[in-house]
């Protein structure tokens, strides 16, 4: 019998809000709901949740990202708080045993983490990640989870990106390429 863990990758301010510095906007938005449900659904059955969070430091040009994209999710800033109703029920389950928040400073959710060696020590085989951006973010977290031996499952109705084309792309590549379930 699999062991599943949620990993919610990114869903700030930033990435999420109308006024976010690198915002998905209504297609982030738009998967609010289906995360929650996860969320609850995770939670009553007390399985592991992981909300993995970009940290970025004010005026870094030593981090890779400042060639590509603005400033974004800035330690101490609204910006990167967890989104809407993402934030409030994680303001009601953040101290429970089965819930983590992590800092992650690449687009990899494992990559300097200790989220492997935590998802191991609860027996976990089976991931399901949901948020932003599906083709960055979402997209070199599920590569590495593929490497690392984790079953996939990745929810349409659960990843959002600004770029419509990388996201089709993205979620043809879960499947295709990393045997991820896809529905």
């Amino acid at each position: 019998m699999s062991k599943k863990a949620l990993i919610i990758v990114d869903y700030s301010n930033d990435f999420i809000s109308d006024t976010g510095k690198l915002t998905c906007g209504k297609s982030g938005q738009a998967i609010e709901g289906f995360i929650v449900d996860r969320i609850k659904h995770y939670h009553e059955a007390k399985e592991n949740i992981f909300f993995m969070m970009d940290l970025h430091f004010e005026n870094d040009p030593t981090h890779p990202e400042s060639k590509s994209f603005p400033p974004h999710n800035i330690i101490g800033t609204e910006g990167r708080n967890l989104y809407g109703r993402v934030g409030s029920i994680f303001n009601d389950i953040q101290h429970d045993e089965h819930v983590f928040f992590i800092d992650k400073r690449r687009y990899d959710s494992f990559f300097g983490t200790p989220l492997d060696t935590l998802l191991r020590e609860r027996k976990v085989d089976t991931l399901e990640i949901v948020g932003v951006c599906t083709d960055i973010c979402v997209l070199h977290t599920a590569s590495t989870a593929y490497n690392l031996n984790y079953q996939l499952i990745i929810p349409k109705k659960g990843v959002a990106t600004f770029n419509p084309q990388g996201h089709e792309w993205a979620l043809t590549h879960f499947k295709n390429t990393l045997g991820a379930t896809v529905e």
